[in-house]
């Protein structure tokens, strides 16, 4: 038997409202990718003018050392957030998913804000490392998907937020390449002496922190998925046996996914948990990898020919992410949630990693290119590249929030971000240095 119902509980609601009906919730989902996509804004939106920051700075003695500054302040958000995303989830868990990722968008106004205004490279590097802490959104953002959707929608609900990670990861950064040193770009409309002239790196960190104001308020008004009882309620429920519980593993109906979804089994360790543990090992993996990338190819891409590198500038940098993006964001719609429910998540994962292998193996021989075949490959190795990432991530989202009830949903995943963090914080200063 489940948890009693009780009209004052905000979880006990949404569940009722997903019981009348089998729509997919489009207006949760809307809060769900605007949310994803302020926290996702901010994390690579420095590496197209994080070179040209860095320089500014005169913190590097030689022009081969700029990539070793740039990668700790790359490193500074990721390792930020390995600090404080298992207390995030705690407390998503504790006080319900609402409240922390209202939180943490204040949090991107704030420090995102401060990040664009950094006179030196201690305050650039200290801004991230803070609004890396204090932005703990992706967990209970996941835990809430899971929550908000009926089961048949999750893998819709987890693509969107996939999709808008990495139309984050895509459009930040064309946002940096295209609005950084707005001066030197656009004189006739910013002079050399206004703020944005002295704050040359100011104007897409403005921008996205503005965005992240607007979704704070937006979400005011989004529902809260977790239960919260009185203690009476708590006495008179009659908690699911273990026997229960593991009679319900394996499968995917929506009974018993409502079942598991109502039971509130006593908790037992998440780091025994081998379903969500290997899934989190294979999340940390990829993520690691897909963060490297995410500062190695804007580097390489605005590198002189004679380093391997494309010989780009900004500009060009961000027109090849922003056409991998809208690629990305079509494909995760309408395509992943079918190719997820004919082949499975693990299987599509698999798939994902091998082609992976095979599309950067291609980058050497197109630096060697020039002129509109340059443009066609690269435009089309970056879109199948970030196509892919979304696919192997979207499945392991999947895969981890299967693995627990909704009473560890938000400390699972706090767990997860924990983990890919640290992994994530190497990306960044391993790649740089390489």
């Amino acid at each position: 038997m489940g948890l009693l119902y009780d009209e004052n509980c905000p979880g006990c609601i949404v569940d009722n409202i997903k019981k009348s009906t089998s729509a997919i919730p489009f207006k949760h989902l809307f809060y769900v990718f605007i949310l994803a996509l302020a926290a996702a804004l901010p994390v690579s939106s420095l590496f197209p003018f994080l070179y040209f920051m860095i320089k500014d700075f005169g913190v590097a003695k030689k022009e081969e050392d700029i990539g070793y500054y740039a990668g700790i302040v790359g490193s500074a958000f990721m390792f930020g957030r390995f600090l404080t995303s298992i207390i995030w989830g705690m407390m998503a868990d504790r006080y319900g998913r609402k409240p922390a990722m209202i939180f943490s968008t204040i949090a991107v106004v704030i420090f995102n804000t401060l990040f664009g205004l950094s006179i030196n490279f201690w305050m650039a590097v200290s801004t991230r490392f803070l609004l890396g802490s204090l932005c703990g959104i992706f967990g209970p953002l996941r835990a809430y998907v899971s929550e908000i959707c009926n089961p048949e929608y999750q893998a819709l609900g987890m693509a969107i937020i996939s999709t808008a990670w990495g139309i984050g990861l895509l459009i930040g950064p064309a946002l940096g390449g295209f609005l950084a040193q707005p001066a030197e770009k656009f004189p006739k409309i910013f002079s050399k002496e206004s703020l944005f002239g002295r704050f040359p790196y100011f104007l897409p960190c403005l921008l996205i922190s503005i965005f992240a104001l607007g979704v704070t308020i937006l979400c005011r008004w989004m529902p809260e998925t977790l239960h919260f009882h009185t203690k009476k309620d708590k006495e008179n429920d009659k908690s699911c046996s273990p026997q229960d519980m593991s009679s319900n593993n394996g499968s995917d109906s929506k009974e018993n996914w409502e079942e598991d979804e109502k039971c509130s089994p006593p908790k037992q360790s998440l780091y025994k948990n081998w379903p969500l543990m290997s899934s989190i090992i294979l999340y940390c993996v990829f993520q690691l990898h897909d963060m490297a990338y995410s500062e190695i190819f804007p580097l390489w891409a605005v590198s002189p020919k004679k380093y391997g590198g494309l010989s780009y500038s900004s500009e060009e940098v961000g027109e090849v992410l922003a056409i991998s993006g809208l690629v990305m964001l079509l494909f995760q719609l309408f395509c992943y949630p079918p190719i997820e429910r004919t082949f499975g998540p693990i299987t599509v994962s698999r798939i994902g990693a091998v082609m992976t292998i095979a599309v950067l193996s291609t980058y050497p021989f197109i630096a060697k290119l020039s002129g509109v075949t340059l443009t066609i490959l690269i435009d089309l190795a970056s879109t199948l590249k970030i196509v892919i990432s979304a696919c192997i991530t979207t499945g392991l989202f999947l895969l981890q929030n299967k693995s627990v009830s909704q009473n560890q949903r938000g400390a699972a995943n706090g767990i997860s971000m924990a983990a890919m963090s640290l992994f994530k914080a190497a990306g960044p200063a391993g790649g740089g240095v390489m």
